[in-house]
């Protein structure tokens, strides 16, 4: 069994995999926050700075009246936090929008080195109608 485990861990598929998912959790840290610290400011302008994440609705307890999520959270009160929700799909967005962008740029430098790519030659076309016409009537002919 020890042996069929070390021929596992030792195919390159596993290895590869190890190490996109080391450098998929540094990627993300990086993505989070250039969408954290530069994206958002910037759609903050636009929005006049509108951020969701405070929008909730109380279940059950009390809370003081303008409370912020976290101080309802701390009064005990069971709170519906639909505004964080919105907030993480919209950040979801960016950073899918982020990485598309970066995926895409890899791609089309990946293409550039490469090179273009050499046309497959067409395959021989077969005899016209015209040709079939004639080689009919050729063969009425005799």
């Amino acid at each position: 069994m020890f042996k069929e485990f070390k021929d596992f861990i030792a195919k390159g598929n596993v290895m590869d995999m190890a190490v996109g998912i080391i450098v998929g959790a540094a990627f993300t840290a990086i993505v989070s926050s250039m969408v954290a610290d530069l994206i958002n400011p910037f759609i903050g302008l636009f929005t006049g700075g509108l951020d969701f994440t405070n929008n909730y609705l109380v279940l059950s307890g009390e809370v003081p009246a303008g409370a912020s999520l976290d101080a309802a959270r701390e009064a005990g009160a069971a709170v519906f936090a639909y505004g964080s929700f919105i907030m993480a799909v919209i950040n979801f967005l960016i950073i899918a929008f982020v990485v598309f962008m970066l995926v895409r740029y890899v791609n089309k430098l990946k293409a550039a080195a490469t090179g273009p790519k050499e046309a497959t030659p067409a395959a021989p076309a077969g005899p016209s109608e015209l040709d079939i016409l004639i080689e009919i009537r050729d063969s009425l002919k005799k």
